[in-house]
């Protein structure tokens, strides 16, 4: 592991400062997955600045009655809190669903959004990732790809995003905040995550040095019903292979509000529009679900081996929803 210098912030503004002063300086939360790359040499800060103690942990509801998780809140207590676990259980649900349980007790909430979207050539030295080094190619288009992305995909990049806990948020319509030395900012999470493109290793749309201070759950999308299912290569601790989260409220039998986020099909988490779009006013039957799934699915771009994603999404999107329906 290259050397590096390490502070711990007494605040916002200095933690800021810190970065701000040092060219390849970053934020340290729990450190589960920085610190993992950091050991295998694909990346290497000279300052690691501890936010971890500054006051940016705990969940609220605000005067709107939104739901505000601070940054610094691990993962664990995310999942555990009443609040989370009554209005917007696929959240609860995907967290436990994610990493192993000592990983979320150390894991933060905003470390889990900013965790770099990878696969096992992105931590290889020895192989082009134009993630890691753009401009060089990708090793996966040709390579052991099985478990990569099949929607919003380039040349460039087929990798997936691992966050369970981004996807249950993109479902809720979440918004970051930020802090920054010129001031807050915030981003909905549904453009928090860059497109592909031909700059894969540019992840986010958060300002150079910006800081995450919290994220907040619209009360006006909480959903009592709503369910995340994660299938994997193993049910002890592996990213999903394709997950899903829904919500669905039906009215005499016709679905009356519908929202569908899945993982592991693409570079970030994906809100299935097309397919909310098609359920909307008809039906609430598996088969129009299977539709909206097709519909959603008509523009996958599988490669050589992953194209059974393509299936597999569709019907755990129809059995999730056919779930909450019953």
């Amino acid at each position: 592991m290259k050397e590096f210098a390490y502070s711990r912030a007494n605040g916002v503004r200095e933690a800021l400062v810190m970065v701000a002063e040092q060219e390849n300086g970053r934020f340290l939360g729990g450190g589960t997955n920085l610190v993992d790359l950091m050991k295998r040499g694909v990346e290497a800060p000279d300052l690691l600045v501890d936010v971890r103690s500054l006051p940016l942990a705990g969940v609220r509801e605000d005067d709107d009655g939104d739901v505000v998780i601070g940054a610094t809140t691990t993962n664990s207590d995310a999942a555990a809190h009443p609040e989370v676990r009554r209005r917007y259980p696929a959240l609860s649900q995907a967290v436990l669903a994610g990493a192993s349980g000592q990983l979320r007790n150390v894991a933060t909430v905003a470390g889990n959004l900013l965790q770099r979207t990878r696969c096992a050539f992105f931590a290889d030295l020895s192989t082009a990732c134009n993630k890691r080094v753009p401009g060089s190619g990708c090793a996966a288009l040709a390579g052991v790809h099985h478990n990569h992305a099949i929607l919003g995909t380039s040349p460039s990049c087929v990798a997936t995003n691992p966050s369970d806990m981004a996807v249950s948020l993109m479902l809720f319509d979440a918004v970051v905040h930020y802090e920054t030395l010129d001031g807050e900012g915030e981003i909905p999470l549904s453009r928090f995550y860059r497109p592909v493109g031909d700059t894969p290793h540019v992840e986010t749309a958060l300002p150079a040095g910006a800081l995450i201070t919290s994220v907040r759950l619209p009360r006006a999308t909480a959903g009592e019903r709503s369910r995340y299912r994660k299938v994997r290569e193993r049910a002890s601790y592996a990213f999903a292979t394709v997950s899903v989260a829904a919500d669905l409220e039906v009215r005499a039998g016709r679905v009356h509000e519908v929202r569908i986020a899945l993982g592991g099909v693409a570079s970030h988490p994906w809100r299935a529009r097309i397919a909310e779009e098609e359920l909307r006013g008809g039906p609430a039957v598996p088969e129009r679900f299977r539709a909206a799934a097709e519909a959603e699915l008509a523009a996958a771009r599988a490669l050589p081996h992953n194209g059974y994603k393509v299936t597999l999404a569709r019907n755990l999107i129809q059995s999730v929803l056919t779930e909450i329906a019953g």
